[in-house]
């Protein structure tokens, strides 16, 4: 029933790199959330500054396949925050804006899931880490909609239902649960300290919406699969790109020799 969870029963093994890579963006997400609630934008944009650096810096031991699947996350989560936030208003930062450290956080994150998405820890307990993430979010979500609450959150608890269909149909369940602990650790973190708020109604729906919402992971699990899906066609088309462009550089070169009278090798 579950064809793309890790088998059961198997040591899959530990790579200190996998740990470090999700203990240093959970640290930096709070050195960065905390810097941010109370700095000027030029802090802000030298909290950018130090993001590019780092993310660069963990790239450095990636695949190229994974380093292209964070350029596209990095590409359409940014996208997407420009069209939720300033434009649509479903969460409003600070100076009204989307920071600069934004777009390679949303690298960081990314890269985070896939790493402990590989590691042995998730590998070997996968079942157990679902169970644990299926019941707290449920129950988050349950009391968001419970009316005990000033602020609803029917959002919330929508978008979880959408983060069951991601975790156990999509082909990577693993960087979806991975997924929820490092985005509701920074929503949990940003919201807190009002680096960022969600509005109580959403634009689109009309819905009452927590801040967070209960199953924001959701909105991040759409970036990891589309940078899972979109990765390998990003590939496709450079490989292509390449090979005519080499064709034609050949087919420009023989010209060239044969009008010279050179001829070609």
């Amino acid at each position: 029933m579950l064809p793309h969870f890790p088998q059961p029963g198997i040591q899959y093994p530990h790579k200190k790199r996998d740990y470090f890579i999700a203990v240093f963006t959970f640290f930096c997400v709070v050195i960065c959330l905390l810097s941010d609630s109370h700095a000027t934008i030029e802090k802000q944009n030298a909290l950018g500054v130090c993001g590019w650096v780092f993310l660069i810096g963990l790239l450095l031991g990636e695949t190229l396949e994974t380093r292209v699947q964070v350029g596209v996350a990095v590409i359409f989560a940014t996208l997407g925050e420009h069209f939720a936030s300033p434009y649509m208003g479903g969460y409003i930062y600070r100076f009204h804006n989307v920071p600069a450290y934004v777009p390679p956080g949303h690298g960081m994150v990314y890269l985070t899931a896939v790493a402990l998405a590989r590691s042995g820890f998730f590998q070997i307990y996968a079942r157990e880490i679902a169970k644990f993430v299926v019941t707290v979010c449920g129950l988050w979500s349950l009391w968001g909609i419970s009316g005990i609450l000033d602020q609803g959150d029917a959002v919330g608890a929508m978008l979880f239902c959408v983060f069951l269909i991601y975790l156990f149909k999509g082909r990577s369940p693993m960087v979806y649960l991975a997924a929820f602990f490092i985005t509701t650790w920074l929503e949990l973190i940003g919201t807190s300290v009002g680096t960022w708020r969600w509005v109580s109604i959403d634009p689109v729906l009309g819905w009452s919406q927590g801040n967070p919402p209960s199953g924001v992971a959701a909105w991040y699990c759409l970036v990891d699969a589309v940078a899972l899906g979109g990765a390998p066609l990003v590939m496709q088309a450079a490989g292509q790109f390449n090979y005519w462009f080499l064709l034609g550089l050949r087919t420009t070169k023989a010209k060239i020799n044969a009008y010279q009278g050179i001829g070609t090798d």
